[in-house]
């Protein structure tokens, strides 16, 4: 039987952390650009004909369809994940992303082609959520199968760094076009380079993910499985039948982190800009410098998960957003760059304790031959009702209101939800990943009995 990892940390971890953290920034720098484009240009260039908050709220729309591809790329590839290893479906993920992302920085507006430029928009969008739905769930796997149980909260945490330093290269990219642009050459063209950048970091990432080796554990699994003659089921089949309270906690799980994110990040470029009337770039600034202290803080609260617990971390991040969104929208209001920081820092704080441990956590929850489809599968089908429609529904309350204390009360109801499911799951911490199955086949011939 091949050591496992516990016994033996690879001397590659280092090399595969580093891995993954460039790929998942990358990836997340092309689905965040869109994500801020979407609530500072493409109301302008693909939906002119209406008024400033009904295009936001079109371009949202075209956000929010991208979620729509996420569960089909955590069943595709989780599927050939569990089947023929974490590393080459990385490697797709990757091309396929960075190609989107670039052809949108090529596409004509809708004064150029009409109706055909949004068309090829949401297209573009769903390659893009299609490539994120086996992204994330790779990434986070590749490294918490290498790393030993013992540090798998920090180590693993390394990998969700990529979203706040995906956010912060995308902000930062856009902030320095409108500074040295005018809002007339930033619309007409200046918007296009950030997109094309992505040409340039997708083979900067190959060249280093293609570097890594496969993972241990899963080798020593598929190897395990060629030897066997018992014929094995489909990942999706096995997840559904052995690990299916266990896709419930992740679904439930995600709900505080994915939507708080998304308005923490997303919708309030469009309401500093809207409602109190920041510059875009203010705007811009004040996410990049939340998403900057994110970065340091998802380590630390990653290492805090291995020696306190994953439950405990999570739960305090869920109770704390849930309460400081009725702080967020008062402190922007004020119209001060000072507060909107603020405001922004201390709600990705809170996310920052949900995001560190995810990784380990639900990694934990499932056994390695289904790992990266249950894994996937309970974050990507999530967030189609979480993030997908995030931006969108909180534009849509504050079109109807007027107000943002409906979009406080939509984030404390997500974080009731994820509440819930967090204290409904068992605690993860120091389970041995070559074994991380039978607790969840215990669990459910436990349902099944009671019911």
């Amino acid at each position: 039987m091949a050591a496992s990892p516990d016994a033996a940390r690879p001397a590659s971890l280092p090399r595969v952390v580093a891995a993954s953290l460039i790929g998942t920034t990358i990836e997340w720098y092309d689905y965040f650009l869109y994500g801020s484009a979407a609530a500072l240009v493409f109301g302008h260039v693909f939906f002119p004909k209406a008024d400033p908050l009904t295009g936001t709220l079109l371009s949202f729309l075209t956000y929010a369809i991208g979620f729509a591809a996420r569960p089909l790329g955590a069943l595709v590839f989780g599927h050939f994940g569990d089947r023929i290893g974490r590393k080459k479906l990385l490697v797709l993920s990757l091309l396929l992303m960075g190609g989107a992302t670039t052809l949108i920085g090529c596409l004509p507006t809708y004064d150029q082609v009409g109706v055909a430029a949004p068309v090829m928009l949401t297209g573009l969008r769903l390659v893009q959520g299609f490539a994120l739905g086996g992204e994330w769930g790779g990434a986070v796997l590749l490294v918490s199968e290498h790393g030993d149980r013992g540090r798998r909260g920090f180590w693993a945490s390394w990998p969700q760094g990529g979203a706040p330093a995906g956010n912060l290269l995308a902000a930062g990219v856009l902030s320095l076009m409108t500074a040295v642009q005018s809002d007339a050459a930033f619309l007409s063209w200046g918007w296009r380079v950030p997109f094309l950048l992505s040409a340039v970091l997708v083979m900067v990432g190959l060249w280093i993910r293609l570097a890594v080796d496969e993972s241990p554990l899963f080798k020593a699994a598929l190897a395990a499985a060629e030897r066997s003659t018992e014929r094995e089921k489909p990942p999706l089949v096995a997840v559904l039948r052995d690990h299916w309270r266990d896709v419930l906690v992740a679904m439930g799980a995600r709900m505080a982190e994915n939507i708080s994110y998304y308005v923490l990040t997303t919708f309030v470029l469009a309401y500093a800009v809207t409602q109190t009337h920041l510059p875009k770039q203010t705007a811009l600034n004040a996410v990049l410098i939340g998403s900057a202290v994110q970065f340091a803080l998802i380590p630390a609260f990653g290492a805090l998960s291995d020696r306190v617990g994953r439950k405990p971390v999570y739960l305090v991040g869920a109770v704390g957003v849930g309460v400081w969104a009725f702080v967020f929208f008062p402190m922007a209001d004020t119209g001060s760059f000072v507060q909107l920081t603020a405001a922004v820092t201390v709600g990705l704080f809170f996310h920052s304790m949900m995001y560190a441990p995810q990784a380990a956590f639900f990694s934990e929850l499932f056994a390695t031959r289904t790992r990266y489809s249950g894994a996937s599968i309970g974050a990507q089908f999530s967030s189609v009702a979480a993030g997908a429609p995030a931006p969108l529904i909180a534009t849509a309350l504050l079109k109807d209101y007027g107000s943002a204390t409906p979009i406080a009360v939509y984030v404390a109801i997500a974080a009731a939800v994820t509440v819930v499911a967090v204290l409904c799951a068992r605690e993860t911490r120091g389970t041995d990943l070559e074994d991380a199955g039978a607790a969840a086949r215990v669990d459910s011939v436990k349902a099944a009995t009671t019911a």
